[in-house]
Protein backbone atom coordinates (compact mmCIF):
# COMPACT_ATOMS: atom_id res chain seq x y z
CA UNK A 1 0.00 0.00 0.00
CA UNK A 2 1.42 3.36 -1.17
CA UNK A 3 2.17 5.82 1.46
CA UNK A 4 -0.88 8.03 0.11
CA UNK A 5 -3.22 4.80 0.02
CA UNK A 6 -2.22 4.25 3.83
CA UNK A 7 -2.57 8.03 4.90
CA UNK A 8 -6.32 8.19 3.09
CA UNK A 9 -6.94 5.07 4.98
CA UNK A 10 -5.64 6.09 8.57
CA UNK A 11 -7.59 9.46 8.61
CA UNK A 12 -10.41 7.83 7.07
CA UNK A 13 -10.58 5.56 9.48
CA UNK A 14 -10.73 8.22 12.42
CA UNK A 15 -13.28 10.62 9.96
CA UNK A 16 -10.28 13.11 10.03
CA UNK A 17 -8.56 15.64 7.30
CA UNK A 18 -4.92 14.40 6.67
CA UNK A 19 -2.38 15.88 8.87
CA UNK A 20 0.46 18.34 7.87
CA UNK A 21 2.66 15.67 8.49
CA UNK A 22 0.85 13.21 6.37
CA UNK A 23 1.17 16.06 3.74
CA UNK A 24 4.19 16.53 3.64
CA UNK A 25 5.19 12.88 3.38
CA UNK A 26 3.35 12.58 0.46
CA UNK A 27 4.35 15.25 -1.14
CA UNK A 28 7.58 13.43 -0.23
CA UNK A 29 6.21 10.77 -1.94
CA UNK A 30 5.21 12.64 -5.05
CA UNK A 31 8.39 14.65 -5.46
CA UNK A 32 10.40 11.01 -5.43
CA UNK A 33 8.07 9.69 -8.13
CA UNK A 34 10.26 10.50 -11.10
CA UNK A 35 13.03 8.70 -9.75
CA UNK A 36 11.32 5.77 -8.54
CA UNK A 37 9.63 5.16 -11.69
CA UNK A 38 13.08 5.51 -13.36
CA UNK A 39 14.62 2.97 -11.33
CA UNK A 40 11.44 -0.07 -11.90
CA UNK A 41 12.15 0.89 -15.84
CA UNK A 42 15.62 0.46 -15.49
CA UNK A 43 15.36 -2.94 -13.76
CA UNK A 44 12.70 -3.99 -16.10
CA UNK A 45 13.99 -3.24 -19.17
CA UNK A 46 17.29 -4.58 -17.88
CA UNK A 47 15.64 -8.01 -16.34
CA UNK A 48 17.05 -10.41 -18.46
CA UNK A 49 20.96 -8.93 -17.80
CA UNK A 50 20.29 -8.62 -14.01
CA UNK A 51 18.91 -12.47 -13.68
CA UNK A 52 21.61 -14.08 -16.44
CA UNK A 53 24.19 -12.30 -14.41
CA UNK A 54 23.37 -12.91 -11.28
CA UNK A 55 22.78 -16.75 -12.00
CA UNK A 56 25.89 -16.94 -12.99
CA UNK A 57 27.28 -15.07 -9.91
CA UNK A 58 25.64 -17.45 -7.90
CA UNK A 59 26.42 -20.55 -9.55
CA UNK A 60 30.07 -19.88 -9.75
CA UNK A 61 30.10 -19.14 -5.88
CA UNK A 62 27.47 -22.11 -5.46
CA UNK A 63 28.59 -24.71 -7.46
CA UNK A 64 26.50 -27.76 -5.56
CA UNK A 65 23.33 -25.75 -6.96
CA UNK A 66 23.81 -26.68 -10.34
CA UNK A 67 25.82 -30.01 -9.63
CA UNK A 68 24.25 -33.74 -9.90
CA UNK A 69 21.44 -33.49 -6.77
CA UNK A 70 21.66 -30.29 -7.03
CA UNK A 71 18.22 -27.41 -7.20
CA UNK A 72 19.18 -26.09 -9.94
CA UNK A 73 20.90 -29.36 -11.79
CA UNK A 74 19.99 -29.83 -15.45
CA UNK A 75 18.46 -26.95 -17.80
CA UNK A 76 15.05 -27.33 -16.79
CA UNK A 77 15.97 -26.93 -12.67
CA UNK A 78 18.43 -24.16 -14.02
CA UNK A 79 15.50 -22.25 -15.33
CA UNK A 80 13.86 -22.87 -12.76
CA UNK A 81 16.14 -20.90 -10.42
CA UNK A 82 16.83 -17.93 -12.52
CA UNK A 83 12.66 -17.74 -13.06
CA UNK A 84 12.45 -17.26 -9.01
CA UNK A 85 15.41 -14.83 -9.60
CA UNK A 86 13.37 -13.30 -11.94
CA UNK A 87 10.26 -13.33 -9.30
CA UNK A 88 12.33 -11.24 -6.98
CA UNK A 89 13.41 -8.37 -9.24
CA UNK A 90 9.51 -8.02 -10.01
CA UNK A 91 8.82 -8.00 -6.53
CA UNK A 92 11.95 -5.16 -6.15
CA UNK A 93 10.38 -3.08 -8.90
CA UNK A 94 6.67 -3.69 -7.07
CA UNK A 95 8.14 -2.18 -3.66
CA UNK A 96 10.01 0.64 -5.76
CA UNK A 97 6.95 2.09 -7.54
CA UNK A 98 4.94 1.85 -4.34
CA UNK A 99 7.85 3.65 -2.13
CA UNK A 100 7.17 1.12 0.23
CA UNK A 101 7.48 -3.14 1.29
CA UNK A 102 3.89 -3.76 1.06
CA UNK A 103 3.80 -5.16 -2.29
CA UNK A 104 6.91 -7.27 -1.50
CA UNK A 105 5.12 -8.86 1.30
CA UNK A 106 1.72 -8.99 0.51
CA UNK A 107 2.54 -11.00 -2.84
CA UNK A 108 5.60 -12.89 -2.36
CA UNK A 109 7.68 -12.91 0.11
CA UNK A 110 5.46 -14.50 3.00
CA UNK A 111 5.58 -18.28 3.26
CA UNK A 112 8.72 -18.13 0.80
CA UNK A 113 11.16 -19.90 3.12
CA UNK A 114 8.87 -22.57 4.18
CA UNK A 115 8.13 -23.57 0.47
CA UNK A 116 12.20 -23.48 -0.25
CA UNK A 117 12.09 -25.55 2.95
CA UNK A 118 9.36 -28.23 1.61
CA UNK A 119 11.11 -28.41 -1.68
CA UNK A 120 14.34 -29.05 -0.21
CA UNK A 121 15.46 -25.79 -1.88
CA UNK A 122 19.07 -24.27 0.42
CA UNK A 123 17.58 -20.99 1.22
CA UNK A 124 21.02 -19.73 1.12
CA UNK A 125 21.45 -19.99 -2.49
CA UNK A 126 18.46 -17.99 -2.96
CA UNK A 127 19.61 -14.92 -0.89
CA UNK A 128 23.01 -15.43 -2.87
CA UNK A 129 21.10 -15.05 -5.86
CA UNK A 130 19.16 -12.15 -4.77
CA UNK A 131 22.42 -10.22 -3.73
CA UNK A 132 24.24 -10.67 -6.91
CA UNK A 133 21.11 -9.02 -8.38
CA UNK A 134 21.00 -6.56 -5.93
CA UNK A 135 24.81 -6.17 -7.58
CA UNK A 136 24.30 -6.76 -11.03
CA UNK A 137 21.35 -3.99 -10.45
CA UNK A 138 23.44 -1.59 -8.89
CA UNK A 139 26.01 -1.30 -11.53
CA UNK A 140 23.14 -0.31 -14.17
CA UNK A 141 21.48 2.58 -11.49
CA UNK A 142 23.77 6.20 -10.14
CA UNK A 143 24.70 5.89 -6.15
CA UNK A 144 21.60 7.65 -5.47
CA UNK A 145 19.25 5.29 -7.35
CA UNK A 146 21.03 2.42 -6.39
CA UNK A 147 20.94 2.84 -2.80
CA UNK A 148 16.71 3.18 -3.51
CA UNK A 149 16.34 0.23 -5.00
CA UNK A 150 19.23 -1.13 -2.44
CA UNK A 151 17.18 -1.09 0.14
CA UNK A 152 14.12 -3.40 -1.52
CA UNK A 153 16.55 -6.02 -2.34
CA UNK A 154 17.94 -5.79 1.14
CA UNK A 155 14.45 -6.32 2.27
CA UNK A 156 13.62 -9.22 0.30
CA UNK A 157 17.07 -10.80 0.97
CA UNK A 158 16.31 -10.15 5.19
CA UNK A 159 12.91 -11.69 4.83
CA UNK A 160 14.55 -14.66 2.99
CA UNK A 161 17.76 -15.12 5.70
Amino acid sequence: MSIVTKSIVNADAEARYLSPGELDRIKGFVTTGEKRLRIAQTLSESRERVVKQAGDQLFQKRPDVVSPGGNAYGEEMTATCLRDLDYYLRLVTYGVVAGDVTPIEEIGIVGAKEMYGSLGTPIAAVVEGVRAMKTVASSLLSGEDAAEAGAYFDYVIGALS
